[in-house]
């Protein structure tokens, strides 16, 4: 029988679903208007036979369209997912950076021949480096002489000379200073001061000179130069000291007052190289020196150097412009000496001097020198090449001097 179109259908059976989406206009007096007589007609939520859609959406909500899914835990897994997706991003970059940071600028260090020739000493077990800082100032303007009062002195010397050994059957890696003004053989010139062989010869000579007296195979050859020296420490925002005493140095440029303070470039540098007003001479640097290196490395491990795009970057160019390296001394290398300078300044290493019987060792040319302990020093030299685990200072070998704030 056919049906009345003007006829309305009631809901039951195979009816479709009634989806109301009108919007009901407001009255002039801001209230709704009367329901009209198809709303009246259309059934409410949970009537029965008829599935209700409100699309309406909730108050302070947007409304989701008609049959969108609810947003379960599959909507926050996936969520999540792509959270963690963009912090792995964000690591790897990060990773890739800090890797990228030190080879880029180890692509720019200066290399230099230390390779002696002639015969050597047996390479042994464990890593022997030869650590120099050169009193160079070639590359220092005038206005840099005269910051760090370097004066204009021509050629090349070293204020620092040190020992490195990085151990492979167990023990502490060892920082042992030979003093400046030791009085030692040079092979083919006599016997001289130390610091003589790299005037005469460079790093080969010098070299050859420490491998011949102490019976060390050198493995690789750092040495980095004054300008270098104090960009570094500037680069990280200065380094922090524990000065022993007053100290007023003008051929080293610095005024400084007792207790712990952080020094800059300039001051740091001068700290390192005075000698003259200290009552241990060259003996009270070489602890000054080790002293230093380590507070170097605390604050170049620390949070604020590292975790500093810029910092991390600037402290790695600042130490790649002032090195000079050896032809056969690879990054691996460079990073063994920066992890035993660290060790020495967490108490984790040992930092000596070779053991002396002379400070005031008078040469057959009239100038004073300093004078090792041939046995003792031949003892600790011995105990290094056998890479015999060293867990304390051997007899003779302790310089007190400043600790690390």
């Amino acid at each position: 029988m056919p049906t009345d179109p003007s006829t309305p259908r009631r809901p039951g059976g195979d009816d479709a679903y009634v989806v109301d989406t009108r919007r009901r206009p407001k009255r002039p007096g801001g209230g709704a208007t009367a329901p009209s007589r198809a709303d009246e007609r259309s059934p409410g939520p949970g009537a029965p036979g008829t599935d209700h859609v409100d699309t309406r959406g909730r108050a302070g909500s947007p409304a989701r369209p008609a049959g969108a899914p609810p947003r379960g835990p599959r909507y926050r897994w996936r969520k999540g997912r792509m959270a963690l997706i963009v912090l792995l991003v964000l690591l790897l970059a990060w990773i890739g950076f800090m890797v990228w940071v030190p080879m880029q600028a180890w692509g720019a260090v200066n290399k230099v021949d230390n390779i002696p020739g002639g015969e050597r000493p047996t390479d042994t077990s464990g890593y022997n480096y030869l650590l120099v800082g050169s009193d160079s100032r070639e590359g220092l303007t005038k206005q840099q002489r005269k910051k760090y009062a370097t004066g204009n002195a021509e050629g090349n010397r070293t204020d620092t000379i040190m020992l490195v050994h990085v151990p492979e059957a167990g023990g502490k890696p060892v920082m042992v200073s030979l003093p400046r003004d030791s009085y030692v053989p040079i092979p083919g010139h006599g016997s001289n001061k130390i610091n003589a062989a790299y005037s005469i010869g460079g790093p080969k000579l010098l070299t050859n000179t420490v491998e011949q007296v102490t019976g060390i195979h050198v493995d690789g050859y750092i040495e980095i130069g004054l300008g270098g020296f104090a960009a570094v420490v500037d680069s990280v925002g200065g380094v922090d000291l524990c000065v022993p005493r007053d100290m007023s140095d003008k051929k080293a440029g610095i005024d400084l007052k007792k207790g712990c303070q952080t020094l800059d470039g300039g001051n740091a540098l001068g700290y390192v190289r005075s000698r003259y007003e200290d009552p241990l001479g060259d003996i009270g640097r070489a602890a000054r020196q080790r002293q230093f290196l380590g507070a170097l490395m605390k604050k170049a491990a620390t949070p604020s150097t590292v975790l500093i795009p810029w910092r991390y970057k600037s402290f790695a160019d600042a130490s790649a412009a002032g090195l000079a390296v050896g032809t056969e001394t690879g990054i691996m290398d460079a990073v063994r000496v920066l992890q035993a300078m660290r060790a020495v300044s967490n108490d984790e290493g040992l930092s000596l001097s070779v053991p002396t019987s002379d400070l005031a060792y008078r040469t057959s040319a009239g100038a004073l020198a300093v004078k090792w302990d041939t046995e003792r020093a031949k003892a600790l030299f011995k105990a290094l090449k056998d890479d015999e685990p060293l867990t304390e200072p051997p007899p003779g070998t302790t310089v007190e001097g400043a600790q690390n704030s």
